[in-house]
């Protein structure tokens, strides 16, 4: 059985590391080391979903906002268990401001 964790986001490239800094509306707001040239900053947040999730590249897919700030990723896990654990702590960086425990 495959879960399936629909992620707004709100991207902000060119930041001097990627990690997640809190709340921007009702997104995650992602800061990422990565220039928004040529998908190079899409391909950055994907890596940075795959490692803080821990899953592979593969499990997560830009579903919506290629071209713009305001993005939704598709994180797929293979157990409920593992979606409710990427939940809980999409929730914790949404209630911080400013820090991230994925640093990349």
């Amino acid at each position: 059985m495959s879960c399936l964790l629909k992620l707004a986001v709100h991207a902000t490239p060119g930041a001097k590391r990627t990690e997640a800094a809190g709340a921007h509306g009702g997104a995650l707001r992602v800061r990422l080391g990565a220039p928004p040239v040529d998908g190079k900053a899409n391909a950055a947040l994907i890596a940075w979903a795959a490692k803080a999730f821990g899953v592979t590249k593969a499990q997560v897919e830009l579903l919506h906002g290629a071209a713009g700030r305001q993005k939704v990723l598709g994180v797929r896990f293979d157990s409920a268990a593992a979606l409710a654990d990427a939940q809980a702590q999409v929730a914790a960086w949404m209630a911080e401001q400013g820090a991230s425990e994925v640093k990349t």
